[in-house]
């Protein structure tokens, strides 16, 4: 990888008296009181307290930032290659790769039917045939199983059997492009534009975009003749965006019936990019995600003719006990384990405009290692000032995304229902969900002299009832971000110290490397048994793309510059990574 990369506290004189406990500790007492009260102003101020902060180096501990690592294993091929992924060739020729896998409209539909059933399924078989003409020797050369027809799982063999394999990740698929929206697009939504910074489509930036950029940097290892030690395996869904279930959910449970629990060295999937914050730039790989759970909530109350209607029918008490939902709001709450405190933590260290009200909070709660659960979160409550896509970092999510009710417009509606989505905080489950929502429904039906039936499967006449679909998934494993580990004899490396030295030996010391957290969830929810060490990383980086690059909506976009820096960290952590004495 080119290497771019106290006189004042003493009392009046006072006659001598003799000697006694009484006497030293009324004596002791007041200067213990002083001393509480200066510990706690000091502790209250804009900085650690002396006693707190130790040495430099141990103060620069607590986010400590390793030295870029580079492949110390070379070749004449590989440096060759190396310099060919910095050419224009190689920029060219990236851009076509990506630009005509976006041309291929991989759309994966909430409805889409069984496989072999439902011809949507069929583009998948076009977009497996262009991977295959589009890197020959990847397909020459690595094993290629199709797990559930669609999944694309590949296996390079590394030379050492005893060390655990790597895994990268992406999915084939796409979030469907609505008609009514066509005409919106700047550039047509399956057109692959490039425009001379960017390449235009739905898939550009998620994802096709690092699908394409891992099998980039395979294909370039291969013609380098590179030979692993370390088991390479790359797993490509094909319904992400629709839960995953046919893809991610069968290709896992085939790697877990191969290899077993927890076999895999280091996990890496799609997810969250680098960001300028707080005058510094971060790399923030999602290492853990919200939990999620969908409960359906039903009122079922009497029928009859709309011209002599009750004070409040059905639809009306739905809607009164979502108004309850939405004025029963989650408080935001920072868990120890929440990577966002990292992040916090990362800030105060490094970035020059970090803001001082945090930083104070930061080291108060420092000072008392955890918060009460009983009182609100004062450092989570100013960090969610910052706006609802930070707060939500490390706040439970509510929103009643649909509702039913009635069938005529002259007939009472006797069966109403909504759907109530929740993400679910780190450090929270889906009982602390089930709980709180049965609490409100409750209120509301003691209202109206309606049963509660929650979770418990029965609905009846008269009756608020609470159910949750299957799909409920609770908090992610936190992915450890410790930078060594030790055995009994050795210590160690560990992934995520590699995935920060890899990332800084692309972008260079200022790049701050801290844990993110994702709000959403990836395909990884069905690989926590294959790993501890799972990171939802997007590395490439182009400052001139905003965001996320208008992912699931109109002009979705990636930079070339986004593009080709991922291939260059996909090229340097696989060496890496197989270096690694993990």
């Amino acid at each position: 990888m080119a290497k771019a990369w106290g006189d004042a506290l003493t009392e009046p004189e006072r006659p001598r008296k003799s000697w006694s406990w009484s006497t030293a500790l009324r004596s002791i007492v007041p200067l213990l009181g002083f001393w509480l009260l200066l510990r706690n102003y000091i502790i209250s101020a804009d900085h650690t307290p002396q006693w707190h902060r130790g040495t430099d180096a141990e103060s620069k501990a607590r986010c400590h930032q390793l030295e870029p690592l580079f492949p110390s294993k070379s070749t004449k091929e590989l440096n060759d290659t190396e310099s060919y992924l910095q050419s224009e060739d190689f920029r060219k020729l990236a851009i076509e790769r990506l630009s005509g896998a976006v041309q291929i409209p991989t759309q994966s539909y909430d409805d889409m039917g069984d496989i072999g059933a439902d011809p949507r399924w069929d583009i998948f078989n076009s977009f497996a045939d262009y991977l295959a003409k589009t890197f020959p020797l990847t397909h020459a050369t690595i094993q290629l199983e199709k797990v559930n027809t669609h999944g694309l799982l590949y296996t390079w063999p590394g030379t050492d059997p005893s060390l655990k394999a790597t895994l990268l990740m992406a999915h084939q698929d796409v979030v469907p492009v609505p008609d009514s929206t066509v005409k919106q697009w700047t550039h047509p939504p399956f057109s692959g534009y490039y425009d001379g910074k960017f390449v235009w489509g739905r898939g550009a930036s998620d994802c096709k975009n690092q699908l394409l950029a891992i099998l980039n940097a395979v294909e370039a290892l291969l013609a380098a003749d590179f030979t692993p030690r370390r088991t390479l395996i790359l797993s490509f869904g094909f319904d992400e965006e629709i839960s995953g279930r046919e893809g991610a959910q069968h290709l896992a449970k085939h790697l877990l019936q191969k290899y077993g629990h927890n076999s895999i060295a280091a996990i890496v999937d799609e997810g969250a990019a680098n960001v300028e914050n707080w005058g510094a730039d971060f790399a923030i790989p999602g290492v853990a995600e919200k939990g999620y759970i969908d409960v359906d909530v039903v009122v079922r109350m009497p029928g009859g003719h709309s011209s002599v209607p009750p004070v409040h029918n059905g639809i009306g008490v739905a809607a009164e006990l979502i108004t309850l939902i939405e004025h029963g709001l989650y408080e935001p709450r920072l868990a120890e384990e929440n990577p966002y405190l990292g992040l916090l933590t990362c800030g105060a260290e490094h970035a020059p405009e970090f803001p001082k009200k945090l930083h104070h909070l930061l080291d108060k709660r420092s000072a008392r290692s955890q918060t009460c659960k009983e009182r609100p979160d004062r450092l989570a409550e100013e960090a969610a000032k910052a706006g609802l896509s930070v707060k939500y970092l490390f706040t439970t999510s509510v929103a009643v995304d649909i509702i039913h009710g009635g069938v005529k417009n002259n007939a009472l509606p006797e069966r109403t229902q909504i759907i109530v989505n929740h993400r679910i905080n780190v450090g929270s489950s889906s009982n602390d969900i089930k709980t709180h929502i049965s609490k409100l429904a409750g209120v509301i039906a003691k209202k109206y002299s309606l049963k509660l039936n929650a979770f418990n499967g029965t609905e009846e006449p008269s009756s608020i009832t609470l159910s949750h679909r299957t799909t409920v998934l609770e908090p992610a494993p936190v992915t450890p971000t410790t930078l060594h580990s030790s055995s009994s004899n050795s210590t160690h490396v560990t992934p995520f110290s590699i995935l920060s030295g890899t990332t800084r030996a692309l972008y260079g010391k200022d790049l701050i490397v801290a844990p993110g957290i994702m709000t959403g969830n990836t395909d990884t929810r069905y690989y926590w048994d294959l790993s501890e060490h799972i990171f939802r990383y997007a590395p490439g980086w182009d400052k001139e793309q905003a965001g996320m690059g208008n992912i699931h909506t109109v002009d979705e976009r990636v930079g070339v510059q986004a593009h080709l820096d991922t291939v260059k960290w996909m090229w340097g952590w696989i060496r890496n990574m197989d270096e690694a004495g993990l």
